[in-house]
């Protein structure tokens, strides 16, 4: 595992067991809540309580400018609201409820619930960019974020507004590169070029595997770590750690957990270890 990102490097979490060996990992995808509380306070509470101390959320922005921890560009499937959440502010995204219980939180309020706890931070709009790296700034947050997005325009519009580097994971384009220059040996070319120090893949691509020995190898002799989305069975979990990926994000917080636990590399919030 490289372990030279700050991200994943964080003072009060060993990247390393005592036995010297790379800890993988677990990435707590949207929090936890098998109810569908997705991106909710009640959901990051509970990865959190598992022992998480990295969790995976969205970013979209609101009419006046705020970040909220949210995935989909409309209200309609997760919440009792509807429309776009970009036409909404933020007063009147607090009467909105996920599940019709639980607010939606900004991102900031997730910062400071839990100043431990690192987070993938995945922009899912234009205007999240430049907002995110404010945030960042104003709260000294450059080692705590991993900035990704889809598109590899907003992650390094983000970055490029950043007074200090901050982690981050290629997007679509820059997957691509590695995917395509890194059997040539030019891994390290397009991760400088692209800013990244990791890639976030799908086991398979539209039927195509991604996740092969051959990539795992090509992207650790690149110093690149790779974590794997979105994994929620056991098996499947148990097989790529075997791998030798580094991370695995998941819905299934609690049996991510157990496997990571089996294999002596938990808890790993800061708060546990």
């Amino acid at each position: 595992m490289n372990a030279s990102l700050p991200y994943f490097n964080p003072p009060s979490v060993p990247v390393q067991l005592n036995a010297g060996i790379a800890v993988p990992l677990g990435l707590s995808h949207r929090g936890f809540s098998p109810e569908g509380l997705e991106n909710t306070m009640a959901a990051f509470e509970a990865a959190v309580e598992l022992g998480f101390g990295y969790l995976e959320t969205d970013v979209r922005t609101t009419s006046d400018g705020v970040l909220m921890a949210f995935h989909d560009e409309t209200l309609d499937r997760v919440t009792d609201s509807s429309g776009p959440i970009s036409a909404r502010s933020l007063r009147e995204l607090r009467s909105v409820r996920v599940g019709g219980t639980e607010p939606i939180p900004t991102l900031e309020e997730v910062l400071l619930r839990w100043p431990d706890v690192r987070l993938n931070v995945d922009i899912k709009d234009d205007a999240g960019a430049s907002v995110l790296a404010a945030l960042i700034e104003k709260h000294r947050a450059h080692d705590r974020v991993l900035v990704t997005s889809f598109s590899d325009r907003r992650r390094l519009k983000c970055l490029r507004r950043l007074t200090r580097p901050a982690a981050s994971s290629a997007g679509s384009a820059g997957t691509a590169a590695m995917l395509l220059l890194s059997p040539l040996g030019l891994g390290r070319l397009a991760a400088r070029l692209g800013r990244f120090g990791c890639v976030q893949v799908p086991v398979n691509f539209r039927g195509i595997p991604v996740v092969r020995p051959a990539f795992l190898r090509r992207c650790h002799k690149a110093g690149i770590q790779v974590h794997v989305w979105t994994v929620n069975t056991r098996p499947l979990m148990e097989g790529l750690l075997d791998l030798g990926v580094d991370g695995l994000v998941s819905d299934r917080a609690d049996l991510l957990a157990g496997v990571l636990s089996g294999r002596g590399a938990w808890p790993q919030g800061a708060g546990n270890a």
